[in-house]
C-alpha cells in the first residue's frame, strides 16, 4: 500500500475522531425550558424529551414559573443568574408562552431579547394559544381566532381542535404520544402559517414551537 493511501486513511480516521469528539461536546449542550404553570406544553415537552431519549439533566423543562408570559421569561433569566453564581450556564433557553390575553405577552418578548444578545433566550410564542401548534398536526389553517361572547380566542380554538381530539382538555397528558406520528405535518404547516402571517403583517393564527421541536430532534440526531 502506497504512502498517499496511507495518509488518505489517517486523514479519514482522524475526521471521524473529530466529528464524534464534536458530536458528543455538542450533545451535552444545556437547556432550560419554561413553560407557563402546568399546562399542556409542560406534558408535551416532557413527553417529547423522553420519547427522543434526551438526558432530563442536560434538557430541564420547568412549569412552576407563573401563568403569564412576564413571570416565564423572568422566572428563566433569574435560573440563568442562579447559574452564572455557580459558574456555570446553560447553552439555550427557551420561553415558552401564549398571547392569549396577557397584558404582559409584548414585554416578555422584549425581554427575551434584552436577554439574547449573546443567542442564548429565545421567545416560543403561540397566538392565541399552544392549541394551534396541535391543530396544525391535523390541518393546514391561517384562520384568526378571536373572542366571541363569553368565549375567548382560545376557547374558540379548542373548539375547532376538539373535532379531532375529541376528548381535548387543557392540562391533560399524553398528547404527544397521540401526534407523534404526525411531528413532521406540523412542522411544515407551522412554518408555512407563520410565512403567511408575516405576508399579512398579522401573527394570529402563528405559534413558534416547531422551532423548539426541530431543536430537540436535532439533539437526537446528534446523540444516535
Amino acid at each position: 500500500m502506497g504512502s498517499d493511501d496511507l495518509h488518505h486513511q489517517r486523514k479519514a480516521r482522524l475526521a471521524k475522531h473529530l466529528a464524534r469528539r464534536r458530536s458528543k461536546r455538542e450533545s451535552c449542550d444545556r437547556v432550560l425550558i419554561v413553560c407557563e404553570g402546568s399546562k399542556t406544553e409542560l406534558n408535551y415537552l416532557r413527553d417529547l424529551r423522553d420519547s427522543l431519549k434526551l438526558s432530563s439533566a442536560n434538557i430541564e423543562i420547568y412549569g412552576n414559573s407563573g401563568s403569564s408570559p412576564k413571570s416565564v421569561v423572568w422566572y428563566a433569566k433569574r435560573r440563568l443568574s442562579e447559574e452564572k453564581e455557580k459558574g456555570d450556564t446553560y447553552d439555550k433557553v427557551y420561553c415558552v408562552f401564549d398571547k392569549d390575553t396577557h397584558s404582559s405577552y409584548t414585554q416578555a418578548i422584549n425581554e427575551c431579547k434584552k436577554t439574547s444578545r449573546a443567542q442564548i433566550c429565545c421567545a416560543i410564542t403561540s397566538v392565541p394559544c399552544f392549541e394551534y401548534w396541535l391543530l396544525l398536526h391535523h390541518e393546514y389553517s391561517t384562520k384568526p381566532f378571536t373572542s366571541a361572547g363569553n368565549r375567548s380566542a382560545c376557547d374558540n380554538l379548542i373548539r375547532d381542535l376538539r373535532k379531532h381530539l375529541r376528548n381535548y382538555s387543557k392540562g391533560t397528558k399524553g398528547w404527544f404520544n397521540e401526534l407523534n406520528n404526525r411531528t413532521d405535518q406540523a412542522i411544515s404547516h407551522s412554518e408555512q402559517a407563520l410565512q403567511a402571517a408575516y405576508k399579512h403583517g398579522t401573527d394570529n393564527p402563528t405559534t413558534r414551537m416547531h422551532e423548539l421541536v426541530k431543536f430537540l430532534l436535532h439533539l437526537s440526531d446528534i446523540d444516535d
